[in-house]
């Protein structure tokens, strides 16, 4: 958590070629060079290995937010939105086509999907914007990292990397809301679901879900304390047993009810688009339940401080259910050890190299770490409840009916168009000088679908046979 996206690329596009601009000239030529910063950006940051994109986001995130405003400027000028006399008037002189790479499109298992075009600016506004989210999503990601380290954190180091992670994604909700008004009142039709309504939709309504969530999780101790309990290079348990505040539990409890019902509502936008990436549909459903069943641990500790050990060990149940894990009495739960529990431990020393390894680490959404956390209190519990004061356990399915309506927490705020400065939207009137070339980037389009390693030579090979085999088309062995 959050959602893993991975940055889409795009081809080079001259405005020059296609615009036309009698009142500022050089806003043509000066956008094309942007945009070539930005593509050159992208398709490296592609080529990177994913242990070294994390450091990298910053550069895209730079090369996008210089080349919104010139993108704007355009999409005003062209589309008659000019609010002052010294705004740019732009013309079309033949029809612009740009080719971004879909990423939320399902394709081939191996492969990527191809590539789209489309013929109007409005579909390079749209995938630039889309693009500027998706980087805010990863550095929320990049943020959360350091709470599932080797290094033990502090409770303010936690707080800080929490409050930056959910800036980000705020950021992320704010723009995938404007895009959603901007297409609702747009006639242009984009050739791709992914720039449509209910995508847009559905990816507001999940950054706001996982902004929730973390709004629960910078109060929550439990994932910390079972973080803790695993990290090797933990030792302050030798002096002291890690300590469980009080928690606001009912608060808490409405506020993941609140995610479950933003998740929900993407799942129910994109479920049934046969054309979108089943990858992030099993993350909503996943994120769907998560949240579910951390409202049902809430509920279960606010049982449990008030008394009722008995309730409070049916709501974890309960949350076990919304995350699709059985829920067993004693006999039968000695029956199904062994190859299951080897399977459970195997999965959850897997995503630990995966986070250690900065791979696609929390693909879902958190289900493996709510599961620990609800083991965790549940054998805690349990025994309580044997030892010390026995009470009866109630059928889980009443209880989940009872479970509260949500509750917000967050209002994002409406995304700003970036603008430019007066003064230098003045220097643009002056045509551009013979000299200037237009920036297409230091990376060629043909390279874009090569994975990092595809140059070297084969092992074994003399030095020039990898062009001879691609040439040739036969394979070395």
């Amino acid at each position: 958590m959050p959602f893993h996206f991975p940055l889409p690329t795009t081809s080079h596009v001259s405005f020059v070629n296609h615009l036309r601009s009698d009142t500022h000239p050089s806003l043509l030529l000066t956008a094309t060079t942007y945009r070539g910063v930005l593509r050159d950006g992208l398709k490296r940051h592609k080529r990177l290995h994913p242990s070294s994109q994390a450091s990298n986001l910053s550069s895209v995130l730079s090369s996008l937010t210089d080349y919104l405003p010139y993108l704007f400027a355009l999409d005003a000028g062209l589309n008659a939105r000019c609010t002052s006399s010294g705004d740019a008037v732009v013309i079309s002189q033949r029809e612009l086509v740009v080719v971004w790479r879909p990423i939320l499109t399902a394709s081939i298992p191996g492969q990527e999907a191809a590539r789209v075009k489309g013929r109007s600016l409005e579909f390079e506004v749209a995938y630039v914007l889309s693009t500027l989210a998706y980087t805010y999503t990863l550095l929320a990601r990049t943020q959360l990292r350091i709470l599932f380290g080797q290094v033990p954190l502090t409770a303010d180091q936690r707080i800080t990397a929490i409050t930056s992670a959910t800036k980000s994604l705020l950021s992320a909700c704010s723009i995938h809301n404007y895009l959603l008004s901007r297409s609702e009142q747009s006639s242009a039709a984009l050739p791709i679901a992914e720039c449509t309504s209910s995508v847009f939709g559905a990816l507001a309504s999940l950054a706001l879900a996982e902004a929730t969530l973390l709004a629960v999780l910078k109060d929550d101790p439990y994932p910390a304390a079972v973080a803790r309990e695993r990290n090797k290079n933990d030792t302050e348990w030798m002096i002291k047993s890690p300590e469980i505040p009080k928690v606001r539990a009912h608060l808490f409890a409405r506020l993941c009810v609140a995610a479950a019902d933003h998740a929900g509502r993407a799942y129910s936008l994109l479920v049934n688009l046969s054309s979108m990436d089943r990858t992030l549909v099993r993350y909503l459903d996943d994120l769907r339940r998560t949240a579910r069943a951390k409202a049902c641990r809430f509920l279960a500790i606010d049982a449990d401080l008030s008394g009722k050990t008995g309730d409070a060990i049916a709501w974890l149940r309960g949350g076990k259910k919304e995350l699709g894990a059985s829920t067993l009495d004693s006999h039968e739960s000695n029956k199904s050890r062994g190859f299951a529990k080897f399977k459970k431990d195997w999965t959850e020393k897997r995503e630990d190299k995966r986070i250690e390894k900065d791979g696609e680490w929390g693909m879902d959404a958190g289900r493996m770490e709510e599961g620990r956390v609800i083991d965790m209190l549940e054998k805690k519990w349990i025994k309580q409840n044997d030892t010390v004061n026995y009470q009866i356990i109630p059928p889980t399915e009443p209880l989940l009916a009872t479970m509260p309506s949500g509750r917000e927490i967050h209002s994002p705020k409406s995304f700003v168009v970036p603008s430019l400065d007066a003064e230098v939207l003045s220097r643009m009137t002056a045509p551009p000088s013979p000299s200037e070339a237009v920036f297409s980037g230091g990376v060629s389009d043909s390279g874009e679908d090569k994975a990092p390693g595809y140059d070297k030579e084969p092992v074994g090979a003399y030095p020039g046979a990898q062009a001879e085999l691609h040439a040739s088309g036969t394979t070395y062995y």
